[in-house]
């Protein structure tokens, strides 16, 4: 056999592997996205204006509880608290906490379930999960509660998985708000409850004008002593923006939620909606 016809038949020899190598793993590839599809659902990317609002609580990350603190009075432990009264579980069940922050509300669950039951925390800010992971490695719950980076459009785990859902003050922040929704409905097991908290507007005339000349004139000012004050305009912005609490339980029911009701606090300042599947 000539030597240009052996290096020929070489070389054809190592392309026909290679293309069958790459075959390969163009098709292990696609055999595992489709998996990763069927477990978390469709691949998802954040929108520009998602992705500026993850931004903005990267960059306020280390101020975010003491300004919580400072801007509510501290009453909005009290409102989480009652908001984790509403929530289901069951003996070794899961409990999601969705825009978990810096882990307030899953520290929160952890405080008031049995020990059997494991609290996860799933936020889109990295800055927040890790300032979250460090507050629950000190506390007496970090056997019981994990944190993971991720939006609430896309949230990494299969259906029906948890008792509950929760999200405290994160739901305005979610762009496409129907498939975050839609998304906590899926990974809830039947029977299961969402509950959200977040911010509304006073229904009384005279402490609805008193509210927002402190939440559009007052807030944004002491928040950005401490902050970046954009990021404290935004937030009056986005809670004037937000559905009514009739409009926004319609949104629920379109994403699957059943047996809707909501509650008032503290005149109207902050709403929790709960729903089932």
């Amino acid at each position: 056999m000539e030597l240009r016809t052996l290096n020929f038949l070489l070389a054809s020899g190592r392309a026909l592997c290679y293309k069958t190598v790459r075959a390969d793993l163009q098709l292990g590839l696609i055999i595992i996205s489709i998996s990763i599809t069927k477990k978390v659902g469709k691949m998802y990317r954040l929108s520009e204006k998602g992705e500026r609002i993850q931004e903005m609580f990267d960059s306020i990350a280390p101020r975010y509880d003491f300004l919580n603190r400072l801007l509510s009075l501290g009453i909005d432990r009290k409102w989480r608290r009652f908001a984790v009264r509403q929530i289901k579980f069951s003996p070794n069940g899961r409990i999601l906490d969705v825009a978990t922050g810096t882990g307030d509300v899953a520290l929160q669950i952890a405080a008031r379930t049995p020990a059997s039951v494991s609290i996860v925390g799933v936020d889109f800010s990295r800055e927040m999960v890790e300032l979250g992971e460090k507050k629950i490695r000190r506390s007496p719950y970090s056997q019981r509660i994990t944190m993971e980076v991720a939006p609430c459009e896309a949230i990494p785990f299969p259906e029906e998985s948890f008792d509950s859902v929760t999200i405290a003050f994160g739901i305005r922040n979610v762009v496409d708000r129907l498939q975050g929704l839609k998304e906590m409905q899926r990974v809830l097991k039947p029977g299961g409850r969402v509950v959200i908290l977040e911010f509304s507007t006073p229904t009384s005339p005279i402490f609805r004008a008193i509210y927002l000349f402190y939440f559009l004139k007052v807030l944004p000012a002491i928040g950005g002593l401490f902050s970046k004050q954009s990021a404290y305009k935004y937030l009056p912005d986005s809670v004037l923006e937000f559905p009514s609490r009739e409009d926004f339980k319609n949104i629920m029911a379109k994403a699957g939620f059943k047996n809707l009701a909501h509650y008032d606090l503290t005149g109207g300042i902050a709403t929790i909606y709960v729903g089932e599947k």
